[in-house]
């Protein structure tokens, strides 16, 4: 029994082992026929036998008289020896032209010929084509112009070889004039050319309509209606030219995004490119436009001036202007010159002109194995190449899960061997899915590319920030005063100190110094000194400061408090200007129609940089946070923005308040997604690749950008450039703050006539606890430690607390909040 079941057993298995090696086996022929080797040489076969068809033809039509005798009779297999063939491809060249002018369709075969070679291409992937698109459109034109070329010249081949409509075209060009006459199958061939020349060309429709109107006109119309209507459509059409001359969404050929379009074909392989798109992704010389001072110079006047925001002016103010004319701000320093744009260094690469489609189609292999492997299949993808990064958009078939492809982000960046990628499901406005995987060879984003730009030349926008290239290699730019503030945070070494440079450069060569200052607060001491040599020309400082580029917490907070009080003094200057912000104000000082001796003057933008922020909350907490809140919501109408950078984006540092006055923001990457639901409200700035690699954000829209690289001898050549030039006599210079702020507040502990302004609120917590630390004050009110220690000194000179015991907490000598209120209005007194 036990030999039985031994033998039983091993009978069952066998069957099973022949079913393994089967699909083993047919695994391996799949495989092999699937294979990029077995395809390329199917496809040189494919192109080489459309080749040898195509000369078959053409030798044909010289050939065909002499050798027409010869091949009667003979099939194409046929492989006996005749002589004296004249075909420029032998006897089987002689056969195959016989077949495919005589027997098919006469010389519009050369379209099916054609595709054949489309095919051949497409499996040796040296290019990629829409096959279904490619066939339809030979197949339809082989049947047209089979029939026409044997109706209208037919007759004039009767006597050669061939027939150049091929038997198809003679037939049916005959059963058509049988049953419909010549002048029916004239019309029939006419609507069909003419729904065919619709179906490949937009312009054919408006073309018709255009001719037909003109017919009407000069049929139908008077002289005089005519003549009206032709001087309409004359001056619509030169508005139309005007239009696209001056058009500032221009963007030249050569600049056009690298975008590639690939459409599902068939499961095996759905890919393909649009012929018609420019893959050129460098920009010409002679697009770089740099305008002279002088005239950009005038031009910004005249893109300030906006007569519609004036009042209209008295007699007084229209004999001051006649007199003196528009007033100009920049007459101070008239001879100022804008950096050049050789300052800036090149990155010419080789490769700029091409895109490496070797990489696009693994990459696009590895999408579709990845996604076929779950069952997901896929109608097309769209492939939109950037300097670093390459979008493909997918659109799934009906009836998959978008989060299903949403949770196979690790297995496509396994696949990919990618640094990381970043699935947005489904993309904002599109029916699609995208997938961001990074370039294996990504491209410097130069800061000269971006300055040399059209967009950035010919860009009206008041305190323009240019930050990088989008994916589809565009210029991106924003304007500050639209923001109105900037959130800059990402880790060490992503690329924020650049960001912050590249924002000051493009601004630098955009704006004159009367028209732009700088506020810079630099804690590490050593990121904005290179800024240091144009004092006298963008910066502004508090009065009695001998560097300009602020470092200490203590200053800052008196710089922060100086520019409130600015912000405060402008409002003054509006209300009394009757405008409501700086533009408007701005034009009315132009135009002569403020008083000078009532305190009135140009008021320049000032944008307050701030690095490393969080360093700053952490030192000196709501003395930092505060003034920073109060200029956020208020000095937008006033012309002072601010930009503040943070390697720590935590709770603690960027706040509710914080983030509630900064709508625009900017990601580099970071660590974890905490971080980046921090900053942006969402993830995708843990998924960046870094090296300048960012997402901003303004309201709901998110953009990825490669940030604009900008070396820091190129910024020390513009400084120096800009430094080297004549300059104000100082610095910008900014109010005094004598406010009642502790934060100002030098005097010691023992001084009870000046207390701290949070000297109340930190006694009642104090006596409530009934513990006398100053660590507790730190936490609880969000003070520096300076700070906190004065109101403590303060306390203890005032009776409420006992002195210090070292690292034990002082003794509170007051039991309860009554008599906590008689000491304090004692004080007050």
């Amino acid at each position: 029994m036990r030999f039985s079941k031994i033998h039983y057993d091993m009978a069952k298995r066998k069957p099973a082992e022949k079913q393994t090696k089967g699909a083993a086996q047919s695994s391996k022929i799949k495989d092999f026929i699937t294979s990029n080797t077995t395809r390329y040489i199917a496809g040189l076969f494919i192109f080489s036998f459309a080749f040898f068809a195509f000369l078959s033809m053409v030798s044909f039509f010289f050939t065909g008289n002499s050798d027409q005798s010869k091949i009667e009779n003979i099939s194409f297999f046929h492989w006996g020896r005749v002589d004296n063939i004249q075909n420029w491809a032998g006897l089987r060249g002689a056969i195959l032209g016989d077949i495919l002018v005589n027997r098919w369709f006469g010389v519009s075969t050369v379209f099916l010929v054609y595709f054949v070679a489309i095919v051949g291409l497409k499996m040796m992937k040296t290019k990629y084509f829409n096959l279904l698109k490619i066939f339809i459109i030979c197949s339809i034109l082989t049947i047209w112009s089979s029939s026409a070329l044997a109706f209208f010249f037919g007759k004039l081949f009767g006597d050669t070889a061939f027939y150049i409509g091929g038997k198809h075209g003679r037939i049916l060009s005959g059963l058509s004039v049988a049953n419909f006459g010549i002048f029916g199958t004239f019309l029939i061939l006419l609507v069909f050319f003419v729904i065919i020349m619709a179906a490949l060309s937009r312009k054919t429709i408006p073309f018709l309509t255009g001719l037909f109107s003109k017919k009407q006109k000069e049929n139908g119309e008077s002289e005089e209606n005519e003549s009206s209507r032709k001087k309409t459509w004359w001056k619509r059409k030169t508005e139309n030219e005007e239009k696209d001359e001056n058009d500032e969404d221009f963007v030249p050929q050569n600049d056009k995004p690298n975008i590639l379009v690939v459409d599902s074909d068939s499961k095996k392989d759905p890919f393909s490119i649009q012929e018609d798109i420019d893959m050129d992704i460098s920009i010409p010389e002679d697009e770089i436009y740099i305008p002279d001072s002088e005239s950009k110079k005038r031009d910004n006047l005249e893109i300030e001036k906006d007569d519609s925001l004036v009042p209209p002016p008295s007699s007084e103010d229209d004999d001051l202007l006649e007199e003196l004319g528009v007033y100009d701000p920049t007459l101070d320093l008239s001879q100022y010159e804008h950096p050049p744009i050789d300052l800036l260094k090149k990155y010419n690469y080789s490769s700029d002109n091409q895109i490496d489609m070797k990489e696009q189609n693994n990459n696009k292999d590895q999408i579709i194995k990845t996604l076929e492997h779950y069952n997901i299949k896929i109608k097309s993808i769209k492939a939109t190449v950037g300097p670093t990064i390459t979008l493909y958009e997918i659109v799934p078939e009906d009836g998959v899960r978008i989060s299903k492809i949403r949770n196979l982000e690790d297995d496509i960046a396994m696949s990919l061997k990618a640094l990381g990628i970043r699935i947005i499901a489904p993309m904002p406005g599109k029916g699609t899915v995208g997938i961001e995987i990074p370039n294996k060879d990504p491209q410097i984003v130069s800061m000269h590319s971006i300055i040399a730009s059209r967009k950035y030349q010919e860009s009206t926008f008041d305190l323009p920030i240019a930050l990088g290239k989008t994916i589809t290699n565009e210029v991106f730019m924003v304007d500050l005063t639209k923001m109105p503030h900037l959130l800059v945070a990402g880790a060490t070494g992503q690329g924020k100190s650049v960001g912050l440079n590249a924002a000051i450069t493009s601004m630098l060569y955009k704006k004159h110094p009367a028209e732009l200052k700088f506020v810079l607060v630099d804690p590490k001491m050593v990121e904005f000194n290179i800024y240091s040599v144009i004092e006298k020309h963008f910066l502004a400082k508090l009065p009695d400061e001998a560097n300009p580029i602020i470092t200490d917490f203590t200053k800052v907070v008196h710089t922060l408090n100086s520019l409130t009080k600015e912000m405060d003094d402008r409002y003054m200057l509006l209300n009394q200007a009757s405008t409501r912000n700086v533009k408007e104000y701005n034009d009315k000082f132009i135009n002569r129609r403020l008083n000078p001796r009532k305190g009135h003057h140009f008021m320049p933008y000032i944008v307050v940089i701030i690095d490393e922020f969080g360093d700053l909350i952490m030192t000196a907490g709501k003395e930092i946070e505060l003034p920073i809140a109060r200029i956020a919501q208020k000095a937008r109408a006033v012309g002072i923005h601010m930009i503040i950078a943070t390697q720590r984006p935590t709770t603690n540092i960027i706040t509710g308040t914080i983030k509630a006055n900064f709508p625009a923001r900017v990601a580099f990457r970071v660590m974890a997604m905490i971080d980046s639901r921090t900053i942006l409200d969402n993830p995708g700035a843990n998924q960046l690749i870094g090296r300048g690699d960012l997402l901003f954000t303004q309201g709901s829209d998110m953009t990825r950008v490669q940030c604009a690289f900008v070396d820091t001898p190129e910024v020390e050549k513009i400084a120096r450039f800009i430094g080297s030039q004549r300059g104000y006599p100082t610095a910008f210079m900014l109010p005094e703050f004598t406010g009642e702020s502790g934060g100002n507040n030098s005097s010691d502990g023992d001084d009870l006539s000046n207390l701290d302004d949070m000297f109340e609120e930190a006694a009642r917590m104090i006596v409530i606890h009934q513990q006398g630390s100053t660590s507790l004050i730190q936490r609880k009110l969000s003070l520096g430690y300076n700070r906190a220690g004065r109101i403590m000194d303060q306390m203890e000179h005032a009776g409420i607390v006992g002195p210090s015991q070292g690292s034990k907490p002082r003794d509170v000598y007051v039991q309860d909040e009554y008599s906590l209120e008689q000491i304090l209005k004692k004080l007050k007194q």
